[in-house]
């Protein structure tokens, strides 16, 4: 093919569908067994925490008749019919394990490996990326981990709480993840309590986050885009900062309720690089599906990392002495970059020429994302669906025009 996409989730088919209408020969590969799996394997009850107006993928919108919040198994399968209806190259149980680039040639030698065990070398002239922001758990060095004699699973392997019914268990992390799986697991009747480890970012999903997609209540899909993407970065700036101050007015005794019980709460960092209340790590955030009120109302419990010395084979011991006890511990820590990602298949050399991906660069546009990066022929498709939708746009337009020879190859 002209163009390798790396990772079959909505990045990797907006990406695909866009190159598809331009007649860039394409082939997506995803090492899941079906299209959507990457979807479709996550936790019972994760759906999609933005309303469905602002999620449509490139020429194939949703149902009027579909949920506002779309379950992951609903999406899951819409994705495998997209794929077919937009008539998408697409191998399913298919890595990619490492490549590298002939500059004489101008085109990059791949290797993929098929579920069978057999090999393919494949020579396209662009890899997208396409496999998340971050798509490889991040597992932190915890005192006496290796010492717990419960089950250690991370968020991203984790599916249900229902074999954790009358059982304990502690969730690391209070990002989305951490508290929709400590939800969960509360829901199938496990004792839970979740760790925070630092300051985190809440917000009401309906009407707090609804601020954020409010542009979408006001005109068609494409018009919305555009407005979205051609607002100059201080306008954004501005316009998150006036959301912030509504949102901690509507959130109040949402934030109280939390503060009360000792939640370390903060409204992040704005755009502009002032730290506010606390400073937080990339992601931080939860837009609260009903795991808060779990919390305030004390049927989730909350222990601070802090407080831990070291985990014990029976838990989590404290620095006072006490043991929270513990059969299972889900780690909602995060995942790498997707430098990480390029570093482990595409060698140091490639990476630190290539450098960090994602967050916002000195020119004000996300670093490496959606565009040319230092590396001829390798490029960054990610984000949430509204984000695939847009930017697939242009990132597919380049590719169209450096193979046409209207741009440059480098």
């Amino acid at each position: 093919p002209t163009v390798l996409v790396v990772g079959g989730g909505q990045a990797g088919l907006a990406i695909a569908a866009r190159l598809n209408q331009l007649d860039v020969d394409t082939l997506v590969v995803d090492k899941h067994e079906r299209i959507g799996d990457n979807w479709r394997k996550r936790y019972h009850s994760l759906a999609l925490h933005n309303q469905i107006h602002v999620n449509h993928l490139p020429y194939m919108p949703f149902p009027p008749t579909w949920p506002k919040y779309i379950p992951k198994d609903m999406l899951a399968n819409w994705f495998e019919a997209y794929a077919e209806a937009l008539e998408i190259n697409f191998w399913t149980g298919t890595e990619f394990v490492g490549g590298s680039y002939d500059h004489e040639a101008g085109h990059w030698t791949a290797r993929l490996k098929r579920t069978d065990g057999s090999e393919r070398i494949m020579r396209p002239r662009h890899v997208v990326f396409a496999n998340g922001v971050s798509g490889i758990p991040r597992i932190p060095s915890l005192p006496g981990l290796e010492d717990f004699a419960g089950e250690v699973v991370h968020s991203h392997s984790f599916t249900h709480g229902s074999p954790w019914r009358g059982k304990k268990a502690l969730v690391l992390g209070t990002g989305n993840s951490g508290h929709d799986v400590a939800q969960d697991l509360y829901s199938h009747g496990a004792d839970t309590t979740i760790i925070q480890r630092g300051s985190t970012t809440v917000v009401s999903i309906d009407p707090s986050a609804k601020l954020n997609y409010a542009l979408y209540d006001e005109g068609p899909l494409e018009d919305c885009d555009l407005i979205a993407t051609a607002a100059t970065y201080p306008l954004i700036v501005r316009g998150y900062q006036l959301a912030v101050e509504r949102m901690v007015e509507y959130d109040k005794d949402l934030i109280a309720g939390l503060k009360a019980k000792g939640f370390k709460y903060d409204l992040g960092e704005d755009l502009t690089g002032h730290q506010m209340k606390y400073r937080r790590r990339g992601g931080g955030y939860y837009l609260d599906a009903g795991c808060s009120g779990l919390i305030i109302d004390g049927e989730i419990g909350l222990l601070q990392f802090d407080d831990i010395e070291r985990f014990v084979p029976e838990g989590a011991r404290l620095k006072d002495g006490r043991v929270v006890p513990a059969d299972l511990l889900v780690l909602a820590t995060g995942y790498y970059t997707q430098q990480e990602l390029v570093r482990r298949l595409l060698g140091d050399e490639i990476a630190d020429k290539v450098g960090e991906v994602w967050g916002i660069g000195e020119d004000g546009e996300m670093r490496n994302m959606w565009k040319r990066t230092a590396q001829e022929g390798l490029w960054f498709m990610a984000g949430s669906l509204a984000q695939c939708r847009i930017y697939s746009k242009y990132l597919a337009l380049q590719i169209k025009a450096i193979e046409e020879g209207l741009m440059p190859k480098y």
